[in-house]
């Protein structure tokens, strides 16, 4: 069976879940909602799935547990949580924007506000999601940090940024100073794409592998069981 592009994508956001242990997942978006349940029937069984208020739910959606907040409030600050978020706006450190677009006093365009971005960035994992790779997302220096990138946060003890999951590529921070790299390319991208889509210097290895394959089990579990009105090609096209 030939995956989508869509279906690669899933693949490398199910992949920030790897071998997770019993962390609470937060995807944020159709494709990361896929991955992690792909995630918690494959690879990483002790996922803890969330309705986004106050159940823990099974890869079918049906409860399997309570989380009452203030115990939710102890996973995000005690480093026991993985969210994957999106950015309006992003840079080469991670530092992300959801707030606004210009000067924030008088701003051309305001997004989402900062909401828990710096509470995510700086007491758990955080990754990225983010459909449309583009120069006015990769910026070289975003408008507003609301998410905290490497550059800013020294000392702090769970923050970390796995991966950045993009319609042609998965990009982590193993570039020098702890910049953003090319790490993998979904497969009929090349690496002029992605870099033509950044609006900094990007680091990229000699040798850039493509993202991984999904098994046949994986597809089957993607079309049939956790997806099967491919929600994720409302935001992945291919």
């Amino acid at each position: 069976m030939t995956a989508t592009r869509s279906e690669y994508c899933v693949i490398a956001c199910a992949e920030a879940w790897r071998d997770a242990g019993e962390i609470l997942a937060s995807p944020m978006g159709l494709v990361p909602s896929v991955g992690a349940r792909l995630a918690r029937l494959t690879f990483s069984p002790d996922l803890l799935l969330t309705d986004g208020e106050a159940l823990l739910v099974r890869p079918d959606g049906t409860p399997e547990g309570w989380l009452p907040y203030r115990q939710h409030l102890a996973l995000v600050t005690g480093g026991r949580r993985h969210v994957m978020m999106g950015a309006s706006q992003i840079d080469r450190y991670g530092n992300q924007n959801i707030s606004c677009i210009g000067d924030w006093a008088r701003p051309a365009r305001q997004l989402l506000g900062v909401r828990g971005a710096p509470v995510n960035t700086l007491n758990n994992p955080t990754s990225y999601w983010i459909p449309r790779h583009s120069r006015r997302v990769f910026v070289e220096k975003v408008d507003m940090v609301c998410g905290v990138g490497y550059d800013r946060a020294a000392g702090a003890r769970f923050h970390r940024i796995p991966r950045v999951v993009t319609d042609l590529a998965v990009l982590d921070f193993a570039g020098p100073d702890r910049s953003m790299r090319l790490a993998s390319l979904h497969p009929g991208v090349t690496v002029e794409q992605v870099r033509e889509a950044t609006g900094f210097d990007l680091a990229v290895p000699n040798q850039v592998p493509y993202t991984r394959e999904p098994t046949a089990r994986e597809l089957e579990l993607i079309r049939e069981v956790i997806d099967p009105d491919n929600t994720r090609g409302r935001e992945v096209a291919g």
